[in-house]
């Protein structure tokens, strides 16, 4: 049986990529600094401290892992500015342990956009694609869980946000995780550059219509400029699935990956549960 570790398996996304695999019946280790508490842990699945900034628990972590799933994330200030060097500490801990494969999640056109946040993503995918392993670089759409925030935050005080002249082609987590492991376990070495988002696109305005009407919010929708260089990346759809009708993209060429869930029916899912 295949040897999964997840690195970073205790966030977001990576607790739903070990989710995902377990349920499909794959042997799953998840790798963070901290080990959660055992109502948090996903049921079948192995956990283990490890700490690929200091090395310690490391080893042990990766003895016996196929191949591996980064998922690793920060936000702001020293563990953001760490979050390249994380990605090279782990395809060097990769290598030296004889993993197969490492496969990598980041944003979408990350390179392109100015922000910290976006470059520190972009770096991480520059050494995937010139690591001599066989890697895949799988680059998302945001979250459906990401957009709702923005609109939960907003709502606190009354404001719905939606920026001017931005749209999102979110997708849900469940089909996100399924992407990654499924390019973790295909056959062949070759490099591969992947392109995942929702199966829809659709404007802020009409995502804060639809999860007003989904919270029963009374909080006015509100159309806000996006100042910066994020907001100038947005506008521009950088974050949106490439057209790849007219050819490869980048020197890794690529492929899109659809999913499933549209923001209406994550919402609704939520609703319901």
């Amino acid at each position: 049986m295949v040897l999964i570790a997840v690195a970073g398996g205790t966030g977001l996304a990576g607790r739903a990529v070990v989710a995902h695999a377990v349920a499909a019946g794959h042997q799953v280790r998840s790798l963070s600094r901290y080990l959660p508490a055992l109502e948090k842990r996903v049921p079948g699945a192995e956990y283990i401290s490890a700490d690929f900034r200091a090395g310690t628990g490391v080893r042990p972590g990766l003895a016996g892992v196929d191949v591996l799933i980064e998922t690793l994330d920060a936000r702001s200030g020293a563990a953001l500015r760490a979050l390249p060097i994380m990605s090279v500490a782990v395809l060097d801990a990769a290598a030296k342990a004889g993993i197969f494969r490492c496969v990598l999640l980041t944003i979408i056109n990350a390179g392109e956009c100015a922000n910290g946040y976006y470059q520190a993503q972009a770096a991480r995918a520059l050494s995937y694609k010139k690591s001599g392993m066989s890697t895949t670089v799988v680059e998302a759409a945001q979250f459906h869980n990401l957009v709702a925030g923005i609109f939960s935050t907003g709502a606190k005080v009354g404001v719905i946000p939606s920026f001017r002249g931005v749209s999102f082609q979110s997708l849900s987590t469940p089909d996100l995780a399924e992407v990654l492991v499924t390019h973790a376990l295909r056959d062949g070495a070759e490099k591969r550059l992947v392109f995942a988002g929702g199966p829809d696109v659709q404007s802020m305005q009409q995502m804060a219509q639809a999860w007003k009407s989904a919270t029963g919010s009374k909080s006015v929708v509100t159309p806000l400029p996006l100042p910066g260089s994020l907001g100038v990346f947005l506008r521009a759809g950088k974050n949106l699935l490439p057209d790849l009708s007219a050819g490869p993209v980048g020197t890794g060429g690529g492929e899109v990956v659809l999913g499933s869930v549209g923001f209406g029916e994550w919402l609704a899912g939520r609703a319901t549960a």
